[in-house]
């Protein structure tokens, strides 16, 4: 019963027979292998867009560092939600790699910026000439930090306010293919075709051992990124290890698998607690991850049982037992329905 975070979760059996094929004798160095010349094209092909420039990293914090970085110069800021991992998650590692820019919070709702709460955001900026900071790029998170999932139409909206000003949009993908499924659009409908310049299309919280995908759909965007990604020690020479996780998982679709996978052992979750009169559902979450007030002694009850999840606003075995507290359950690929009706059966008793 490990609900605490899909990056607990196991690699894929495929990823790991690829990375054995991999490392059957040489070859080239920083990029150059020909498996990254394969995974090159499956993005450009699954995204719709032949001229994307396409990096590998290990790590999200680095995708999204290093691509802001591309995106922003220091003296500007990024336009985030309050709930960003950029902002709550990363370390200031966007303000380190970008060389001090700094983060502008937009006010959200469910981790979600509106058009109205972007725009005054950004007007609020370039108000003080040389002595404030100028306005950068405006970064989404898909799927959001609240298990809510942005639409299209609301990715293209928040777009349109972004370049109304002249600003590019990142958009966090650590959990795209999950947002991805739950809104059953491709890649190019929910990106570059709602108005998004740069995305981070994340893989290790997906049944990956740690590669994430740096894509620029103008690769003139991209100019500095491999000056970035070396200078930032994140340029792995044997980097064909990272080029054959990222080939396992596009292969056969079997992103979208491992996605639609997790996603309806976090939809059987959601339909099991909605049932419960003593929880409440927060928020409105499509896909792997979701948020719940309980009593206190129902999340021990839980936790005791063998559950593992996180509790959120209290020390989950200290105190009234009738205080709500949040809870946070992440299902991963792996995970299976039996397991989820344990972790319901010991919320419901």
């Amino acid at each position: 019963m490990f609900f605490a975070s899909d990056n607990g979760g196991p690699a894929h059996p495929n990823v790991m027979r690829a990375l054995m094929r991999a490392n059957d004798g040489y070859a080239s160095a920083y990029g150059a292998d020909p498996i990254m010349e394969e995974v090159r094209a499956q993005i450009r092909e699954i995204f719709e867009a032949p001229q994307a420039a396409v990096y590998l990293v290990a790590t999200g914090t680095a995708a999204n560092a290093l691509t802001l970085a591309a995106l922003c110069n220091p003296w500007q800021t990024v336009f985030c939600t309050p709930m960003a991992h950029i902002q709550e998650d990363e370390c200031n590692a966007p303000e380190f790699f970008t060389g001090g820019a700094k983060l502008t919070l937009v006010e959200a709702v469910a981790a979600k910026m509106t058009p109205d709460t972007l725009r005054r955001a950004i007007m609020a900026e370039e108000t003080r000439g040389v002595h404030g900071p100028q306005r950068g790029p405006v970064s989404i998170t898909q799927a959001t930090e609240k298990g809510t999932v942005h639409s299209c139409a609301e990715i293209a909206a928040l777009s349109a306010v972004a370049h109304e000003y002249g600003l590019k949009v990142h958009l966090d993908g650590a959990r795209f293919a999950n947002a991805l499924v739950a809104l059953d659009c491709t890649p190019a409908e929910m990106t570059w075709k709602a108005g998004v310049d740069a995305v981070c299309f994340g893989g290790t919280k997906n049944g990956l051992l740690g590669v994430e995908a740096c894509v620029f759909f103008d690769p003139a965007d991209a100019a500095t990124f491999e000056l970035r990604r070396k200078r930032g020690a994140h340029l792995f020479s044997k980097h064909r290890y990272l080029s054959a996780q990222m080939q396992a998982y596009l292969s056969g679709d079997l992103w979208l698998d491992m996605a639609r996978s997790a996603n309806a052992r976090g939809q059987r979750l959601l339909r099991g607690l909605q049932q419960m009169p003593h929880v409440q559902v927060l928020f409105d979450p499509p896909a792997n991850l979701l948020f719940f007030d309980a009593p206190r002694a129902v999340h021990a009850r839980a936790l005791n049982g063998g559950a593992l999840y996180y509790v959120m606003g209290g020390d989950p075995h200290v105190g009234d037992p009738e205080e709500m507290l949040t809870g946070r359950l992440v299902a991963d690929w792996s995970g299976d329905d039996q397991a989820v009706d344990d972790l319901l059966d010991l919320l419901r008793a």
